[in-house]
């Protein structure tokens, strides 16, 4: 009883990921039948070959892109929260999404940028570089306040500093370049192509081995600083891992597609209470399952229903997410980790 107790919410959790990856697939402006998408996915030869195209070169890598996505950003939001021991912790809010947008601002409106090629990866370096820097200086932050609340607010002042600073690098560069910037802020999974996915999969499986490394030390760390130099854990190596594969993660992530919110704040808390666990061995691999699950579920609302219209990702991940949040926290009374 106790064994089928534990594995139910894995079965119902990988039949959603699974249903939501096949609806991912089947929706969309072009009706294609199941049966036609089970044979090109397998390499059976059909007759349309525009359904082939629209299956692989566009609904398959989408479908990929937030596979990859949603698992990252839920993973970097779960080693922030445990890092900081807080609940609210999460890219957007301590503005690790504002410093992989500020560096990528300078490259696509910066004076530079006629003198480089905006390649995936230097966008992508771009990205986790910033992303980097805004969580070293809220690391910095977080040893000199030890208030959550007031971190909190410094997080939130750092994120309004950096988006100033894109302000006016928007405010002086053409409307070329500003058109290309504001569509990358609305956030897209469906622009990217196979060369770009291989590279997010090779930074983002970086990112994940040091956080699946670190697992051990994360589940110390939950119970203070220390409590783990108590029983072994080598506190400022768990600390550096969790910066450096956070950062990894989001900053991929932002760069290739875009700021996405709430992913990486609501679906850890919504795997806590659905596993009833704070163990990170069981909250890693779910925490991806369900971070993918997310992103799927919101990529397939931000079609229109017969309009033929696609609604920004940003925007429909933060009409799903934050109703989450504010739905636990009243239902809980309290929100922890």
């Amino acid at each position: 009883m106790v064994s089928n107790q534990k594995s139910a919410p894995w079965l119902i959790l990988t039949a959603l990921l699974a249903g939501l990856l096949v609806l991912n697939l089947i929706l969309g402006s072009v009706a294609i039948p199941l049966w036609d998408i089970i044979q090109i996915l397998f390499g059976i030869p059909t007759e349309n070959e525009t359904w082939r195209n629209i299956i692989l070169e566009f609904r398959l890598t989408k479908a990929v892109a937030c596979l990859l996505a949603g698992a990252a950003l839920a993973l970097a939001g779960l080693q922030m929260q445990t890092l900081f021991r807080n609940a609210l912790a999460g890219p957007d809010v301590l503005g690790l999404t504002s410093g992989a947008s500020l560096l990528v601002s300078i490259v696509l409106l910066g004076p530079s940028v006629g003198l480089i090629t905006t390649t995936p990866w230097i966008v992508a370096a771009a990205a986790s570089c910033g992303s980097l820097i805004i969580f070293l200086v809220m690391l910095g932050m977080a040893e000199r306040i030890h208030d959550n609340v007031s971190l909190l607010i410094v997080g939130l002042m750092v994120g309004a500093l950096t988006t100033s600073v894109v302000s006016v690098l928007q405010y002086t560069s053409n409307a070329e370049q500003l058109q290309t910037f504001v569509v990358w802020t609305f956030g897209s999974l469906s622009n990217l192509n196979w060369t770009e996915l291989s590279v997010l999969v090779l930074v983002l499986s970086i990112g994940t081995v040091l956080g699946l490394y670190n697992m051990k030390s994360m589940n110390g760390w939950l119970m203070g600083e220390r409590y783990a130099l108590s029983v072994g854990i080598p506190v400022r190596r768990a600390r550096m891992l969790m910066i450096i594969s956070a950062s990894i993660l989001t900053g991929s992530v932002t760069a290739f597609c875009g700021p996405v919110a709430f992913v990486g704040l609501a679906v850890p808390h919504l795997v806590r209470m659905v596993f009833r666990t704070s163990n990170h061995r069981v909250l890693i691999p779910a925490v991806m399952v369900g971070g993918a699950s997310l992103l799927l579920f919101c990529d397939i609302l931000t079609a229109v229903p017969g309009d033929g219209k696609v609604l920004p990702l940003n925007a429909v991940t933060s009409l799903v997410g934050a109703p989450v949040v504010i739905w636990l926290i009243v239902r809980k009374k309290t929100i922890s980790i």
